[in-house]
């Protein structure tokens, strides 16, 4: 697989780090090694990692094909809050990952959708992600929706592309915000020091835009809604830390030590999932209801406000 770039507002950077930035889920390191193998052109000439970035630059980057392994369907209880012939939307728990990845081939929402699903799953997204349109973090609950038609998966995806999925998160933060509403419109992309977080520092960011409402205070924290216009990685988690209130649980962007010990990290739940169904046309909003360990939390900070 090719992909390709053109250079407009990068001048100078260097070309490993532009690449590493724009191919989230390609490390630096690896960018470096295919600069190395040849797999890397501009303007259909090999460079070096150290290639400064020049206006006008075209960027050609062939990816190898990797094999992949057999990912085995797995008995895994779901939480199916809607099923039709061409989609299901599931209710994700804690601490399951969404689809399958290097080191981790088992206990996934794919393994589970796989048993469930069987073959009526689509395949646009190839073997470690079938019917995978978008996803959440681990340790982020709530509603996810899974096609299982590529017809579907497609409809979804353009709706995705044009940000026209209303999504609603609910999450509990640190500090206590004073006003009522507010948005955060700062583009997100790889941190400029750390692989695995996310900024709004970064130099590639791309545009992401959070808006939040407040539900109830608690003193030191606060109990928010978000409602998404893009959904950029660790958007809603970077966005509050960005205004001096990280999610509470959230060891990345808040603080190391987490004032409830038993907490599994950050405390944020996709409560609706509203788009066009791909077949009927008509808008399908569905709502997953809180976690347990969200609702005793809520209930706790009530009782100690």
């Amino acid at each position: 697989m090719t992909e390709y770039f053109t250079i407009e507002s990068q001048e100078g950077e260097r070309i490993d780090r532009y690449l590493s930035e724009e191919l989230e889920d390609k490390s630096r390191s690896y960018i470096q090694k295919l600069i190395r193998d040849g797999h890397v052109l501009v303007d259909g000439k090999t460079v070096k990692a150290g290639y400064r970035l020049v206006a006008g630059d075209n960027i050609a980057i062939t990816l190898p094909e990797i094999k992949e392994p057999e990912i085995p369907a797995e008995n895994i209880p779901l939480y199916i809050l809607y099923e039709d012939k061409d989609l299901l939307v599931v209710n994700k728990p804690k601490q399951m990952v969404v689809h399958p990845a290097p080191g981790h081939y088992t206990g996934t929402l794919v393994n589970a959708l796989m048993y469930h699903c069987g073959q009526d799953l689509s395949g646009i997204n190839g073997i470690m992600r079938p019917g995978i349109v978008h996803r959440i973090d681990m340790d982020t609950t709530g509603s996810l929706v899974v096609c299982k038609t590529d017809s579907a998966h497609q409809s979804l995806s353009a709706q995705l592309k044009e940000h026209s999925i209303h999504r609603i998160y609910e999450a509990i933060v640190h500090g206590n915000i004073k006003e009522e509403e507010g948005t955060v419109n700062a583009p997100i992309g790889r941190h400029p020091t750390d692989r695995k977080k996310m900024s709004i520092h970064s130099r590639n960011g791309k545009n992401a835009v959070t808006h939040y409402q407040v539900l109830k205070r608690f003193g030191d924290y606060t109990y928010i809604r978000c409602r998404l216009e893009t959904g950029r990685t660790h958007q809603i988690r970077v966005h509050m830390a960005s205004i001096g209130h990280p999610l509470l649980g959230d060891q990345v962007y808040g603080p190391k030590k987490c004032p409830f010990p038993k907490l599994q990290g950050q405390t944020l739940h996709a409560r609706i999932l509203g788009f066009i169904h791909p077949s009927t046309g008509e808008y399908l909003e569905i709502e997953a209801p809180l976690p347990q360990y969200f609702v005793e939390l809520l209930d706790k900070l009530m009782y100690n406000s």
